[in-house]
């Protein structure tokens, strides 16, 4: 599409959608993924973002890497596993637009840490749309609590951390619940907002 046709168009009418990245795209671990061999894909999770890109969206990963922060592994660690992550994705047909992370650990009382919503306020502003009506999907609290301010609807996955999220509860009003995924590209765009 033209860009100088995109930008023309309402805000609304762009689609988008937020995953986080450890627990929803990839399998999840305490002791943080530090390495691309760690760096698991969850079945399904690509498969479905290559079903999301072909419904015409745009997947963004919005993710705390607070590994960093701790000394856990480094910038070139972190990009390596996104270079594995890129390239499984293409190779199932997908296409993730873009990495925000957070560098930060808890102590450091930035504002891009989720579950503020500074990586969440920057794709809006790289995207140059509102968040409005825009799906964030996530495994835990801190990922939809991100979005809530700025209007995303939250979508939560039951892999990763997410049953425990679920049994937890508090989740914000209007949360959909999802297995995986997998499930939420197929429950969200048979629901007709493609």
């Amino acid at each position: 599409m033209d860009a100088r046709k995109e930008k023309t168009q309402p805000p609304h009418s762009r689609k988008l959608v937020i995953l986080d990245r450890d627990g929803v795209i990839n399998a999840d671990s305490d002791q943080f993924i530090k390495s691309p061999e760690e760096w698991i894909a969850i079945p399904g999770a690509l498969e479905a973002i290559a079903r999301l890109n072909q419904a015409g969206y745009r997947v963004v990963v919005a993710s705390n890497q607070s590994g960093i922060g701790r000394g856990l592994f480094d910038m070139v660690a972190l990009n390596a596993i996104h270079t594995k992550m890129h390239r499984a994705a293409a190779t199932a047909g997908a296409r993730i637009d873009a990495v925000f992370f957070c560098p930060h650990t808890a102590e450091d009382r930035c504002e891009c840490r989720k579950p503020k919503s500074g990586l969440l306020e920057e794709i809006a502003r790289r995207y140059e749309l509102s968040l409005s009506g825009v799906p964030i999907v996530g495994d835990s609290l801190r990922d939809l609590q991100a979005g809530v301010p700025l209007g995303c609807d939250p979508h939560l996955v039951l892999t990763g951390k997410g049953r425990k999220t679920l049994a937890h509860g508090n989740l914000p009003p209007h949360t959909q619940v999802h297995d995986s995924l997998q499930a939420f590209a197929l429950d969200f765009l048979a629901a007709g907002q493609d």
